[in-house]
């Protein structure tokens, strides 16, 4: 059997792809402006190499907040478009207000509408051919699944939820096969005796292996699986490929070999990175705290009026080490609202004020537990600090909680910007699963992924 590859996009990929288009677009957009009108207000040469790189930044960054990387959205013309928009909006003010580091404002004030066109409609145009072409059908991921039969449908739900592109074709049961046994009908059921047919006739380009028991699939499988590597096949496990899409650890594959799954990130050993990261986070809280002296006046107001009580609470939570901290935020709540005991905050609790909303939406609640990350009990980044209630409670139902607690909690982390509102036990799984993928792939590229999808998420109400 000879093995044909097919053509198709990796997530990170086409995440580098867009990336490097946007660029593209919006320079050669420049350059046609120059060439057209006499745009003189940014000239790509080497004499403006600074301001070409800083453009470049910008746009990246700020395209990174408006979620235009964010490969669902990007799928999709609507939110495309209107995420870039208000992208391009924010990309021409923040560059055209740093005269330091980017050209004069222009005396022709035109050259500032024209700016903001260029960043905005060559994007537009290369966003709809990546829809149209690189977005089709041709460019899809064409995947065989080798699973037990009871499990094939969550399967192929998380995979298609996380990824579009990815095509399962069929699937084969890797459990022996029993007169009564249940059949699934949402996928077709290919046998093994047939496994090279059905490769060749569907370009099949990887083939994923999900097995709760490993130690229970038929030898049959494993010499289908040898023999398809030593042919070329990519053969991966699911938890790479779950991983890798959702960016999470899937906590239902772990089992009994969690040391395999959850290898302590060399990161929290490196001197140098936690050397980086209490001066990143001395220097945050330091600014974090200057910010919280100069709006103060405001929310003392807001409180006095809408709030009616004390302006800050302390409340116990778990640090690193499972070892008990007292974390201060701004009140939000009703006074008093536990007076029947701690109960889980729903995302339109009752308890919360219309001032404390507010605080909770734009995050200003959170800004007092800089003090907290300046006394080192907190970093910026980081799983966020259980109560010591909740978190007995999830340790006793939740599977692995307590490996949260082997670094410091964090005001903002991975589970807060990929995760929804936590409320429940199943949401605090969920978020259980990013926290750990955190600890695993601890470094300063997901941080600073952090730090920026965290304007996305207060921009957008999201997370908590």
């Amino acid at each position: 059997m000879t093995h044909k590859k097919s053509i198709h996009f990796e997530v990170s990929e086409r995440k580098i792809l867009l990336r490097l288009i946007d660029l593209l677009a919006i320079f050669l957009g420049i350059r046609l402006l120059a060439i057209v009108f006499s745009y003189e207000y940014l000239i790509l040469n080497k004499q403006h190499t600074l301001h070409v790189v800083v453009l470049g930044i910008y746009i990246t960054i700020v395209h990174t907040i408006f979620e235009l990387y964010d490969l669902q959205k990007a799928s999709k013309l609507d939110s495309t478009a209107k995420n870039l928009i208000v992208s391009s909006f924010f990309v021409a003010l923040f560059y055209l207000s740093t005269p330091y580091v980017t050209p004069v404002l222009p005396e022709q004030r035109t050259f500032i509408v024209y700016f903001y066109l260029t960043l905005c409609i060559p994007v537009l145009l290369w966003r709809v051919c990546y829809i149209q072409f690189i977005e089709s059908p041709r460019f899809y991921k064409k995947v065989l699944l080798i699973a037990d039969i009871g499990n094939v449908d969550s399967l192929v739900k998380t995979i298609q939820r996380s990824d579009p592109n990815y095509k399962i074709v069929g699937f084969l049961n890797s459990e022996p096969s029993k007169k009564d046994a249940i059949k699934y009908k949402g996928l077709i059921e290919f046998q093994f005796d047939t496994i090279e047919q059905v490769i060749l006739n569907n370009d099949i380009s990887e083939i994923i292996v999900a097995r709760f028991n490993d130690n229970e699939m038929m030898s049959q499988v494993y010499e289908n699986l040898i023999l398809l590597v030593e042919q070329g096949y990519k053969v991966r496990d699911y938890t790479q490929v779950y991983e890798e899409l959702l960016k999470k650890v899937p906590l239902q594959f772990v089992g009994d070999d969690f040391y395999k799954y959850l290898p302590y990130s060399r990161n929290n050993e490196n001197k140098l990175y936690r050397f980086i990261r209490r001066v990143s986070d001395i220097i945050f809280s330091i600014i974090g705290l200057m910010i919280m002296i100069c709006i103060l006046p405001i929310v003392v107001l807001g409180n006095i009026f809408a709030n009616k009580g004390p302006l800050f609470y302390k409340q116990k939570r778990i640090g690193k080490n499972g070892v008990p901290f007292k974390i201060f935020k701004l009140r939000t709540m009703v006074v008093h609202a536990e007076y029947n005991g701690a109960k889980w905050a729903d995302k339109n609790d009752k308890r919360v004020t219309p001032f404390g909303r507010f605080l909770r939406n734009s995050r200003l609640d959170e800004i007092p537990q800089f003090w907290n990350i300046l006394k080192g009990e907190m970093n910026i980044i980081g799983p966020r600090p259980e109560r010591p209630f909740f978190v007995n409670q999830l340790s006793e139902t939740v599977p692995f909680y307590e490996i949260r607690h082997i670094i410091k909690p964090g005001l903002t982390g991975w589970a807060q910007v990929n995760a929804r509102y936590g409320s429940s036990i199943d949401d605090s799984t969920d978020k259980l699963q990013y926290d750990l993928y955190y600890i695993k792939h601890r470094g300063l590229f997901i941080d600073l992924n952090i730090f920026i999808k965290t304007f996305s998420t207060i921009i957008y109400y999201r997370g908590r």
